[in-house]
């Protein structure tokens, strides 16, 4: 406890001094111009005393929030200017199931933000909620950062100053089956005078799943004056290993080659040697899950608060889809580090620009910003009875990470204690065999078997906290007909209190068409060497 305080404390200092350097607290000791204001869920009434949106708040009420149906847009700002926007804030309730919403709400993926400038037709800003405040794939990730603060992962802020000269109206789009649920926000701006050279706020969500053959990925072209202030990009990889080769290329002016050329798409993130999650004023990594493998989630973000990209008549910000890929999607089945990777990106660009971009790119639905499934799913909670596990007692166990539920297995030691989950394979094609299993603080160390053969070590399960986490156990291309895999027990770690396994799928994971295409490993038989690619 009084680490993670510490760590709090050296968060908090930091940000401080972050807002020291880029100037926000000698600002205060100026005049200010103009007149503060706020659009709000505030419940307001009108004088019939019914609620009215343009009526007064209603001090016998608590009821500021509101639901948005599915295929519904609700409209969070609808201002006059001139003014410039301060602050945005906002929450919802999440995903899973609640008391208040018994069959699940939207995800921040499926809600599309959107935000028009004096009265323009296409909007400035176009992202998805989620991406918006860098908290991508859906997931709920804390961001602690300058002009994004998503704290406690629900509390979603943005410090983005955003003028406008005649009108400001911003407004989520519900594209989810489901009702965003109990919707708060709080938009502060101010009114006053803006200057003829001030330019206006962009932002813009695009993506590739996966990242085009031959071509960079692009997070923004456009043309006119400017400068690019932040990054937000996320990947989920296809292939084994590290995919962050690639350098980020800006060209500047209408360029031909790149002059702001970089050395690695870690070393734009601003670390070092590979990426794992951290959280700082100007760069971080909101949501990171397993290194290295095949269906890994990376997002990271970059402000470019105090070193803004500068442009006069355009700009154009890539990155190279470079990394390490196995031998069996080498076409010369050799491993290094210059390869061209297709995993699945996804950015938003913000940048600021005089008068109106000529960005093409434009937010797809969210059916379409939903990563393809990769996975031939074998739920584990179907294969409860006696006929499938040793001593011990079996059920299927709901948990907030695994809503639709899990197998958890409780032998009471490890002797005669195993799980069997059988499965069928109807067309021989390269895949990955993959287990999400659950850790705790009561479980044991199991051995996995597929058919009899042993694959891979020992797994520990003992965890803390109650985790997922996904083991990968086998590259192969299987023949068509039945399997089993089995997992015994083996032991414990010596600081859990149990024996107990915890398993939500065994999963059959998609490979890169290019395996199937030079198909090295299609006549090796995996039962005399079993491979997993790294």
């Amino acid at each position: 406890m009084f680490k993670k305080c510490i760590g709090c404390y050296v968060v908090i200092l930091v940000l401080l001094v972050g807002a020291v350097f880029a100037g926000s607290l000698d600002d205060l000791a100026r005049p200010h111009e103009g007149r503060s204001m706020r659009e709000t869920s505030t419940h307001k009434i009108g004088s019939d005393g019914k609620y009215d949106p343009n009526g007064e708040p209603d001090p016998q009420s608590n009821w500021d929030n509101k639901n948005v149906e599915p295929g519904q847009t609700k409209v969070l700002m609808n201002a006059k200017g001139p003014g410039v926007i301060t602050h945005i804030w906002m929450t919802f309730l999440g995903p899973a199931p609640h008391a208040w919403a018994k069959d699940g709400s939207a995800n921040h993926q499926e809600m599309l933000l959107r935000m028009y400038w004096d009265g323009e037709r296409r909007p400035g800003v176009e992202a998805p909620v989620g991406d918006f405040f860098a908290n991508s794939f859906g997931k709920r990730s804390e961001v602690i950062s300058l002009p994004v603060v998503v704290e406690d992962a629900d509390s979603y802020n943005c410090f983005w100053h955003m003028p406008f000269r005649k009108s400001a109206r911003i407004e989520i789009v519900n594209q989810s089956k489901k009702p965003i649920s109990l919707l708060y926000y709080n938009i502060d701006w101010i009114k006053k005078k803006i200057s003829k050279n001030t330019p206006y706020f962009y932002a813009q969500y695009r993506q590739e799943y996966p990242a085009q053959n031959g071509k960079d990925y692009v997070v923004l072209d456009t043309q006119g004056k400017g400068h690019y202030v932040g990054t937000v990009l996320s990947v989920r990889t296809r292939s084994p290993s590290w995919f962050g080769e690639g350098d980020e290329k800006i060209y500047i002016d209408g360029e031909e080659k790149a002059s702001i050329w970089g050395t690695g798409t870690e070393d734009y993130f601003l670390s070092a040697w590979g990426l794992k999650m951290t959280g700082t004023p100007y760069f971080g990594v909101p949501y990171f899950d397993q290194w290295g493998i095949v269906g890994g989630h990376t997002s990271a973000y970059r402000w470019h608060i105090s070193d803004p990209i500068v442009f006069g008549q355009g700009i154009k910000v890539t990155f190279e889809h470079y990394g390490w890929i196995s031998s069996d999607e080498n076409p010369t089945q050799k491993v290094h580090s210059w390869n061209e990777r297709e995993d699945d990106y996804s950015s938003v660009a913000f940048w600021y620009q005089a008068g109106e971009p000529t960005f093409k790119a434009r937010a797809p639905d969210a059916r379409q910003r939903t990563l393809p499934n990769l996975d031939k799913v074998i739920a584990a909670k179907e294969f409860t009875g006696a006929a499938h596990h040793g001593a011990g007692d079996a059920q299927a166990q709901n948990l907030n990470i695994y809503p639709s539920g899990h197998l958890l297995y409780k032998p009471p030691t490890e002797e005669d204690a195993w799980v069997e989950i059988p499965f069928e394979v109807e067309k021989k094609e390269a895949k990955r065999l993959v287990l999400v299993m659950t850790r705790s603080y009561d479980f044991g160390k199991y051995q996995a078997f597929l058919n009899g053969i042993k694959l891979g070590g020992v797994m520990d399960l003992y965890s803390e906290e109650v985790v997922s986490r996904e083991y990968h156990l086998l590259d192969f291309w299987p023949e068509p007909g039945k399997y089993k895999l089995r997992l015994e027990c083996v032991g414990k770690n010596a600081d859990s209190t149990g024996h107990y396994l915890g398993i939500e799928s065994v999963r059959l994971r998609e490979r890169r068409p290019r395996v199937m295409e030079y198909g090295h490993d299609k006549d090796k038989d995996w039962r005399e060497k079993p491979i997993l690619y790294n």
